[in-house]
């Protein structure tokens, strides 16, 4: 007995997870910019508002209020106090014995670490952090546009630039009638423009079908769009991980190939599809050897073919697992 599977290839592209938009929260005159491609990790500078520079922290609450000793985390609107505690013993300005990283507190300790981070920074140790001083992010920004301009008056609210997150991703569109078919966790094999292959898993399935020219979101976070989708038909965004990220090497938003399992079948009979001989009426038989004894024609069912190994799943009377079967020579 067996397990076959059946693939299917379907089109996608390589990209980055997740994009963000990055805006400031006060007018000011911008100083200072990334270039686009820039990777900008925590605690480094984003950008300089008025010649002060605005740091990057790890986050997923944006920075909502000014704080200073005496601020406490609210777990309504996100505990940005904790992130921001969690954020200076990551960058070794506090150590968790001074300072604990999952306090909602911004007491002494963290009053400490700002200190040290403005004194880093080159700015006046006031220990305290003024509303827009800090960008979160759930991660390092790779920078992909710059709206600003340098030396430009910026008001509140505008947007300063677009950047993603440094982990790379696929995108497919999938047939929505494949969606029940994939999971999360599932293995795919991508194929590069190069013709090289290399493993993925499956993150993310999305829940809402598009057809091609929709504008209906697809509920994925990738930061490229799916492509391939023929004609109208309904796809779902499929978001992968690629098992070896330095194999796609500089490649952004290039068309790639991922071959998927579509169905899987177990514990069912199979033989090589070279062994199937067709009969007028669209049958098949298999020529089965009993032994010394004389070999006997078969007619079978087909069910499951899997083109990766060459097996199909077939039923037919008499038909038994250990069982040799004739394939014809080629």
């Amino acid at each position: 007995m067996a397990a076959l599977s059946s693939r299917t290839q379907v089109n996608g592209r390589i990209g980055y997870a997740a994009s963000y938009t990055i805006v400031t929260p006060r007018a000011g005159i911008i100083t200072a910019l990334p270039q686009v491609s820039a990777v900008i990790s925590e605690g480094q500078v984003l950008y300089r508002r008025d010649g002060q520079p605005i740091v990057l922290l790890q986050g997923s609450t944006p920075m909502y209020r000014s704080m200073a000793q005496g601020t406490t985390g609210s777990e309504i609107a996100g505990s940005d106090v904790r992130q921001l505690n969690q954020a200076l013993v990551r960058l070794g300005y506090a150590n968790e014995l001074g300072l604990d990283p999952d306090s909602d507190q911004f007491g002494w300790a963290t009053k400490l670490a700002i200190e040290r981070l403005q004194d880093h920074l080159g700015l006046d140790q006031t220990g305290r952090l003024d509303l827009g001083q800090i960008v979160f992010l759930p991660t390092a920004a790779r920078i992909i546009a710059v709206s600003a301009t340098v030396g430009a008056p910026t008001p509140t609210s505008a947007v300063i630039m677009q950047a993603t997150s440094t982990e790379r991703q696929v995108t497919v569109a999938l047939d929505a009638a494949q969606q029940t078919q994939v999971n999360a966790g599932d293995k795919v094999t991508i194929t590069l423009p190069s013709g090289r292959t290399t493993p993925g898993v499956v993150a993310a399935v999305g829940t809402v079908a598009t057809s091609s020219g929709s504008s209906s979101s697809s509920g994925s976070s990738s930061a490229g769009s799916p492509g391939g989708s023929s004609g109208s038909a309904p796809t779902i965004a499929v978001d992968i991980t690629p098992g070896d990220p330095a194999a796609f090497g500089n490649l952004d938003q290039a068309p790639i190939q991922v071959t998927v399992v579509a169905a899987t079948v177990r514990d069912v009979l199979a033989v090589p599809v070279t062994a199937l001989l067709s009969q007028p009426g669209g049958q098949y038989v298999v020529e089965v050897a009993d032994g010394d004894g004389p070999h006997r024609l078969v007619t079978v069912q087909t069910g499951l073919f899997d083109d990766a190994d060459g097996l199909v799943q077939v039923t037919g009377p008499g038909l038994a697992a250990g069982q040799r079967v004739v394939v014809p020579a080629s």
